[in-house]
């Protein structure tokens, strides 16, 4: 029973588990029967929302360059390329609306040469009691679970002013080793905060809700 089972089978009285397992229906406890009933409403209501962020999103950037694009034809201008960082507001000031890009970056092979030249200065330094510089160090260069390098860590190194050769050295490799691979643009929302000068983001994420 537990293999090529139909979805008629299914329907005249059985429940299938995770593992394919068919179960009488009479069977099923109460509690499964209502947590059953809750996730898949929830994960219903989560593709409706998910779909209407995403045609939000995909209008709104429509919208707003179909604004510049109006704005341009003001001045006989003409508007191409990347499309950047923009924020626009309501007439009476109430809202904020901001089109951000953010560059998705990575490394090349320079990213190793530069750690090689980093190793042989803080090698030399430890022995000179500069422990602090080590860890640093390790940090920028540790891994998440993927095996990526955090980009920003690595980056924040070139605000060293080590008078090393060897470290500007590293700090020219790392500044060549950048890689533009890419850029993800979002959409924010701002309300103001009564009469403040204040803006509150209003949340398009299940997180920041």
């Amino acid at each position: 029973m537990t293999t090529k089972i139909t979805e008629e089978l299914i329907q005249a009285g059985y429940w299938k588990d995770a593992r394919g397992i068919l179960t009488p229906e009479h069977l099923i406890k109460p509690i499964d029967r209502e947590r059953d009933q809750l996730v898949k409403a929830l994960v219903e209501r989560a593709r409706v929302i998910s779909s209407d962020l995403t045609t939000f999103k995909q209008q709104a950037f429509a919208d707003i360059q179909a604004l510049i694009d109006l704005s341009a034809e003001q001045y006989g201008a003409q508007i191409g390329g990347k499309k950047g960082n923009l924020t626009l507001h309501s007439y009476d000031g109430k809202y904020r609306i901001q089109r951000a890009a953010q560059d998705r970056i990575t490394f090349d092979e320079r990213l190793q040469a530069a750690k090689a030249l980093i190793d042989e200065c803080v090698k030399e330094w430890i022995e000179g009691s500069r422990p602090e510089i080590h860890a640093i160090v390790s940090q920028a260069f540790d891994t998440d679970k993927e095996g990526n390098i955090n980009t920003g860590r690595v980056l924040a190194l070139r605000r060293y002013d080590i008078d090393d050769e060897r470290w500007k050295q590293a700090m020219t490799a790392i500044g060549e080793a950048v890689q533009v691979i890419g850029s993800k643009s979002y959409i924010r929302v701002y309300e103001r905060v009564g009469d403040t000068d204040e803006y509150r983001q209003i949340p398009l994420d299940i997180a920041g809700a």
